[in-house]
């Protein structure tokens, strides 16, 4: 019943495509259930859709609008009719008494999910009763239901006999279905909310029961759950197939699914083929193809991680097998095990390099002598790869693989608000479903996680509400108020700054209840901000803490002028002249005119300048920095004429995430210090700017190298002052570009150059157990706290 419910869904989207707007949006409609006699609306003539237009902000683009059409009403009367499935009953007055339906056609196709949200709300505020929009842009169709309620602030006036009005709520939206080949998640989602559908798995008995039904259909938290539920099968089916040199199965899966995640999000900006990761397409590049072998996960995914998306385009080619280049990780391996080695490097061409030191291979490039470390096996060496097992299995199993579960959701790369949701899979699943997988990981917390089903995570709520007292706190610290009543900059931080309402806009750029007294100082508090959380884990609260001073920004500084001036004259006190002449046009490239009004730039800088974040397991780290390589990623536009598609590549956050152990500091720090120490220190932080924005595999290197002869000298120096040796050493040895390695000691004036400390720090306690220590870490804490 439910799959020739879908058929007739797919064939009244495809009739969409063609048909004239109304009826086929009225079909649709009927398909799904929804039948009413009340149509009699009036068409918007000349004189109704000019004044219609004279009350429009012009974000919303009416001048786009080719069609506007009043579909039906549903009341009780409606539905009642329908299979008498609501009983009469008297409704409670604050309930919404019926739903109109209305079709709107759009110029053009790609149509953001905030703009599409800004329309509905303009709509709602034209009609009293709540409406549904379905929006036809290009050949896609997107639906919108907006949550609204009576204003609670004037029931006593309405009581009197006074006005009321609605407050408009969040807008959730089925975005981009697409009306020639709908995907099968927005399929499963139309089904569900079909009226047959609702009356089987809910208890629909009053539209109050119908409007609950709907907001449960469309509940992205309960959709979340879901998709990290069946994941969790699949990592306890993935560790117990797999076979990695490190016998540490359960954290290489991690990885690979931090990586796979990472590029399913780019699959959503058409900068990866989907034949990559279909079955018959995949086994067509290969000699063979066996559920059982690791032939594909080898050649086609190992080459696509760490060959492909870490090399640009110009450097890709095979390894000649030779002692350099096969230790070189950027070079293809597996060319035996492909049917045609050429073809395949040429069709990986239409894939960018994307940078960012998540796709960097795990093995040292000394894998082949003593000291050498082999973690993901990306080897020609056949001794070698028996140690590696990752059968295709695991990927294309109709029922039970990654890639078919991956392909039963609908993934977006906008993430979500509190005041507008798509419902899909967004960035910020990432955070909920890696800090789950770090809890079952975790000796810590793995039994308790184990027992999760996707609460592990740290409420968005829970952050969104820290972020917002600390943001507060600061700004009130920073910022004098233009009218000298620091209680009434609270209240305009509080409910217009920091709220996802009232939006800034480039043409408007006055729309926020600043001062402009107060506006450059709060920039400038923004760029000055150091933040920290020192058990990062998954990154949601420097994700947070970034979302926020984005919302921030694009309120202040619209068109990113005082920003960009800001990045301009800090650049231009680099002392190396060529660091500082590329860092000037790194700035400008950044916040050029295509790019002028896009949160990029307010991201990128505020990722160099603000955000910190330590973790004692280094796989944390690594899932933190996805987080922010997302978010980066998902602001770029690809233009298939210009270099690299049009994708800058990312930059690499290895100076600003960290694996140690913020419990543990280093005895004398900070206050012994020499003019030496003092330069040797300067010099590795540039160093470290240098390395963040570093693109060639040489340049890295460079950094590397010079970052180990700094530290060398600098602990050299620090003895000579009266460090302890054993303290000097610790900062000599120390990595930051291991990804093997963590600190057993923190210091952010040495890790970080912050020598005045931080200004917000937050975050969740580390989970520690005495039970758990061992006798060396407990000797460690008490010699530091007594």
């Amino acid at each position: 019943m439910k799959n020739m419910l879908k058929q007739d869904i797919v064939d009244t989207l495809q009739n969409l495509a063609d048909a004239p707007l109304r009826d086929a949006a009225t079909r649709l409609l009927n398909t799904l259930g929804y039948h009413s006699e009340r149509t009699g609306y009036p068409a918007l003539d000349a004189e109704r859709w000019n004044r219609l237009r004279a009350v429009a902000p012009d974000k919303i683009r009416m001048d786009d609008w080719h069609a506007f059409h009043l579909l039906f009403q549903i009341t009780d009367t409606e539905i009642n009719r329908q299979e008498m499935l609501f009983e009469p009953a008297q409704l409670e007055k604050d309930l919404m008494l019926s739903y109109i339906f209305v079709a709107v056609k759009l110029a053009g196709e790609n149509w953001t999910r905030t703009q599409l949200a800004d329309i509905t709300r303009f709509i709602n505020t034209q009609i009293v009763q709540p409406i549904m929009v379905m929006f036809h842009h290009g050949d896609a169709l997107t639906l919108a239901i907006i949550n609204r309620r009576w204003d609670r602030r004037e029931r006593t006036a309405a009581a009197v006999g006074g006005g009321r009005r609605h407050i408009l709520e969040k807008v959730t939206l089925i975005k981009d279905i697409n009306l020639r080949a709908p995907h099968r998640a927005h399929l499963d989602i139309l089904a569900e909310l079909s009226l047959d559908s609702l009356v089987q798995t809910e208890e629909v008995h009053s539209f109050e029961t119908l409007h609950k039904a709907w907001e449960n259909i469309l509940n992205t938290e309960a959709l979340n759950r879901k998709f990290y539920g069946e994941l969790y099968a699949w990592y306890q089916w993935a560790i117990a197939e797999c076979r990695f040199p490190d016998n540490a199965p359960q954290l290489q899966v991690i990885r690979l699914i931090t990586r796979l995640l990472f590029i399913w999000f780019l699959k959503e900006k058409k900068l990866v083929p989907e034949e990559l990761f279909e079955e018959e397409p995949a086994a067509g590049h290969l000699n063979q193809f066996s559920p059982e072998t690791s032939d594909y996960y080898q050649a086609m995914l190992q080459n696509l991680f760490f060959a492909t998306l870490n090399t640009p385009i110009s450097e890709r080619v095979f390894s000649r097998r030779d002692v350099q280049t096969h230790r070189d990780a950027n070079k293809y391996r597996y060319a035996d095990l492909l049917n045609t080695p050429d073809a395949f490097l040429a069709y990986l061409k239409q894939v960018p390099f994307v940078n960012g030191g998540l796709f960097d291979c795990l093995d040292t490039f000394e894998t082949t002598r003593a000291g050498g470390i082999r973690v993901d096996c990306f080897t020609d060496d056949a001794n070698a790869q028996r140690k590696l097992h990752v059968p295709a299995k695991l990927f294309f199993d109709k029922k039970a693989g990654l890639f078919p579960l991956f392909a039963h959701y609908k993934f977006t790369v906008e993430e979500n608000t509190p005041i507008e949701q798509e419902v899909a899979l967004d960035p910020e699943l990432l955070g909920q479903v890696f800090e789950n997988l770090l809890g079952v990981y975790n000796p810590e917390t793995q039994s308790t996680a184990r027992k999760a089903t996707g609460s592990y995570y740290t409420p968005r709520q829970i952050v969104d509400y820290m972020v917002d007292e600390a943001l507060i706190a600061y700004f009130l610290q920073k910022v004098e108020p233009f009218d000298g009543d620091k209680r009434f900059l609270e209240e305009r931080l509080r409910d217009d700054l920091l709220a996802y309402e009232a939006q800034g806009n480039a043409d408007e750029p006055n729309t926020h209840l600043i001062h402009e007294e107060e506006l450059k100082p709060m920039i400038a508090a923004i760029d000055a901000l150091k933040i920290i959380d020192p058990a990062v884990g998954s990154g949601a609260f420097p994700m947070g803490i970034l979302n926020k001073l984005v919302l921030i920004l694009q309120k202040l500084d619209p068109r990113n002028a005082h920003w960009k001036e800001r990045q301009l004259r800090q650049a231009a006190t680099i002392p190396d002249a060529h660091s500082r002449e590329a860092a000037l046009a790194g700035i400008e490239h950044v916040f050029s005119a295509a790019n002028r009004y896009n949160d990029y730039g307010r991201k990128l800088y505020l990722i160099q300048n603000c955000i910190y974040g330590v973790d004692i397991q280094p796989v944390a780290c690594q899932i933190a920095k996805l987080r922010f390589f997302i978010s980066l990623a998902i602001e770029q536009e690809p233009d298939s004429e210009a270099e690299n598609f049009g994708i800058r590549p990312l930059p690499n956050l290895e100076t600003r995430f960290l694996a140690a152990n913020t419990l543990l500091g280093l005895k004398g720090e900070p206050t012994l210090t020499s003019q030496k120490t003092q330069e040797l220190e300067r010099e590795l932080v540039l160093n470290g700017e240098r390395h963040f924005h570093a693109i060639t595999r040489q340049q890295k290197q460079a950094c590397k190298n010079r970052d180990e002869a700094l530290r060398k000298a600098l602990a050299a120096e620090l003895r000579e002052v009266g460090m302890p040796a054993a303290d000097a050493e610790k900062i000599a040895s120390w990595d930051r570009y291991d990804t093997h390695a963590v600190a057993e000691w923190f210091a952010p004036e040495r890790m970080f150059g912050i020598w005045e400390g931080f200004d917000i720090v937050i975050g969740n306690p580390p989970y520690i157990r005495n039970h758990n220590l061992s006798v060396r870490e407990r000797a460690a804490l008490k010699n530091q706290f007594g």
